[in-house]
C-alpha cells in the first residue's frame, strides 16, 4: 500500500474479532497493524506511527480504559473505544479518558468504518514543515555540511549514501524538533515505510554516534519518532 495510506491499530483480546477487522479494514483501504493487549499495542507504539486506534475497552491486564487515558498524554493519535459497555456512565468515562468515539458491541462493520472516516477527516494533518536556513551542524568531532550534504570527521570525509544524506539533512535542519517516521519518509522521497526509517536511523547512528547503542545526537522519542541534538 501507499505509505499515506491511513494506517489503524486495533487492540483486541478477542483473536476472531482481530482477524475479521484486519480483513475488513484492509479491504476497505486501510494498512491494519493488530494487537492483543496493551503491551503488545505499546510495543507496536514504538515502532509505527498509527493515523487511529480502534480499541477494546475490557481486556486482560491492563484495560483499554487506562490505556487510552495513558495514550492521549503521550500520542496525537484519534481512538475509537468498542466496548460491551453501553451505559451512559461508561461512554463518560470513554470521552474522559480522550477517547474520541465510542461503538457499542456487538456493531455494524459498516458503521465502524463511518465511524472510522468520519474521526479520519475531523483530525487535522501534521503541518507542512517548512525547510530551515542550517549550513552546518557540529556533532562531537564530526560536522555535517548540510549544504553540501557531506559529513565530515576528524581526517577525512565519512561516506553517506544518499538516502542517508538526505535524512539526516532533513534532521538538521529540523533540529531539536521531534520528527515522526511519517513526516521523514515523506520528506525524504524514501520508500518501504516507516520500518525502513528505523533501518536508515541504525546505519546512520553507525556513523554519526560515539556509541550507536546509547545515541547522544539522533535520539529516539518513544511513540513519537526522531530528533537530532547537535552540539551547540
Amino acid at each position: 500500500m501507499h505509505p499515506e495510506t491511513p494506517h489503524i491499530l486495533v487492540v483486541d483480546d478477542d483473536t476472531r474479532l482481530r482477524g475479521l477487522l484486519r480483513k475488513f479494514l484492509m479491504d476497505n483501504g486501510f494498512r491494519v497493524s493488530v494487537a492483543a493487549d496493551a503491551k503488545d499495542a505499546r510495543d507496536h507504539l514504538t515502532s509505527f506511527e498509527f493515523d487511529l486506534i480502534v480499541l477494546d475497552r475490557m481486556m486482560p491486564g491492563e484495560d483499554g480504559l487506562t490505556l487510552a487515558h495513558a495514550l492521549k498524554s503521550d500520542h496525537r493519535m484519534p481512538i475509537l473505544m468498542l466496548t460491551a459497555m453501553a451505559e451512559v456512565e461508561h461512554r463518560i468515562d470513554g470521552l474522559e479518558a480522550g477517547v474520541d468515539d465510542y461503538l457499542p458491541k456487538p456493531f455494524e462493520p459498516r458503521e465502524l468504518l463511518l465511524r472510522i472516516k468520519n474521526i479520519l477527516q475531523r483530525t487535522p494533518a501534521e503541518p507542512t514543515i517548512p525547510e530551515a536556513e542550517v549550513k552546518s551542524v557540529q556533532l562531537g568531532d564530526i560536522r555535517f555540511d548540510a549544504e553540501r550534504e557531506l559529513l565530515i570527521g576528524t581526517d577525512d570525509t565519512i561516506s553517506l549514501t544518499s538516502t542517508e544524506a538526505s535524512l539526516l539533512r532533513v534532521l538538521a535542519e529540523q533540529a531539536g524538533r521531534v520528527m515522526s517516521r511519517q513526516s521523514l519518509s515523506q520528506l525524504c522521497d524514501i520508500n518501504g515505510g516507516e520500518r525502513t526509517i528505523d533501518v536508515q536511523v541504525t546505519r546512520l547512528r553507525r556513523k554519526i554516534e560515539p556509541d550507536p547503542r546509547t545515541p547522544r545526537y539522533l535520539q529516539t522519542i518513544r511513540g513519537q519518532g526522531y530528533v537530532l541534538r547537535p552540539d551547540e
